[in-house]
């Protein structure tokens, strides 16, 4: 499943955040690095945990979520998470002078995320505007917002059609690159030398045009048989990626060379 997980800056420093429940949740983790410099910080969570209990009575544990956020080693972890209203509360108990300014940071984003679910067309543009500081040229942004359109539409038919967890998701996804590439998203990412970043953001053209056909086929199937339950879902998902196989190896063919590369888009290391 093509990870949810986005990164947020504060003070140059990264806060992984995740949506749930059309609300943004924070690693809570992340942001006790942030207030505090710890070298430890899941340490000194787990301490500060059992002191704001001690002293307050305020159990942390009832506004925290184990949500899956990408992990350092490159895979999904679950991780403690709060909505904005609980980071506030978690904030309070952590004597930092970052604090304020934070407070301010966290109530920006909430809002940002407000406005997005009013219009949708605001994320868009603010994903189009990050990808653009990145330097990727308008051509690739195209194709990639074209196919985040294309990865929505399949996930939510999987999720009205029988898939129910994370894993029904990652053994889909699994289906189609194998059948479209020859490997999984896994092997797919270690060929790039990719470990937390995202697959998609590091493919080419033909890659991500590739992608978009193997999983557009793949909804197109589950709607045109109706159905129903993980393993007709993977049946589906390999019958997509096949008809996306074939044609990348018919354009393989023609060209005289293959379209998976180890070619991403990370920089270059220094001389």
């Amino acid at each position: 499943m093509e990870t949810l997980t986005r990164i947020a800056i504060f003070k140059k420093k990264k806060i992984r955040k995740t949506i749930h429940n059309e609300e943004w949740w924070f690693s809570v983790v992340d942001v006790v690095e942030v207030l505090t410099d710890s070298e430890n910080p899941s340490v000194y969570w787990t301490v500060m945990k059992s002191r704001v209990e001690a002293e307050d009575g305020f159990q942390p544990f009832t506004i925290c979520k184990q949500l899956k956020l990408l992990a350092n080693d490159g895979k999904m972890r679950e991780t403690d998470c709060a909505d904005t209203e609980g980071m506030f509360r978690i904030v309070q108990s952590i004597p930092s002078p970052k604090a304020e300014p934070f407070k301010r940071w966290l109530a920006k984003v909430g809002f940002e995320r407000v406005q997005e679910i009013e219009n949708p067309e605001l994320a868009t543009k603010r994903t189009r505007l990050l990808y653009k500081l990145k330097g990727y040229p308008d051509s690739w942004i195209e194709k990639r917002m074209r196919g985040i359109a294309i990865r929505e539409e399949l996930t939510d038919e999987w999720k009205n059609r029988g898939a129910e967890n994370d894993i029904d998701y990652e053994i889909l996804t699994a289906e189609i690159s194998k059948a479209t590439f020859g490997v999984t998203p896994d092997e797919y990412k270690r060929l790039k030398g990719l470990r937390r970043q995202n697959l998609r953001d590091h493919m080419d053209d033909f890659e991500l045009i590739f992608t978009m056909l193997g999983e557009r086929s793949t909804t197109e199937i589950h709607r045109t048989e109706d159905s129903k339950g993980v393993p007709k879902l993977k049946s589906d998902a390999h019958r997509g990626g096949k008809i996306a196989g074939g044609a990348r190896k018919e354009l393989e063919r023609e060209l005289g060379k293959s379209v998976v590369t180890k070619t991403n888009f990370l920089p270059k290391p220094k001389k």
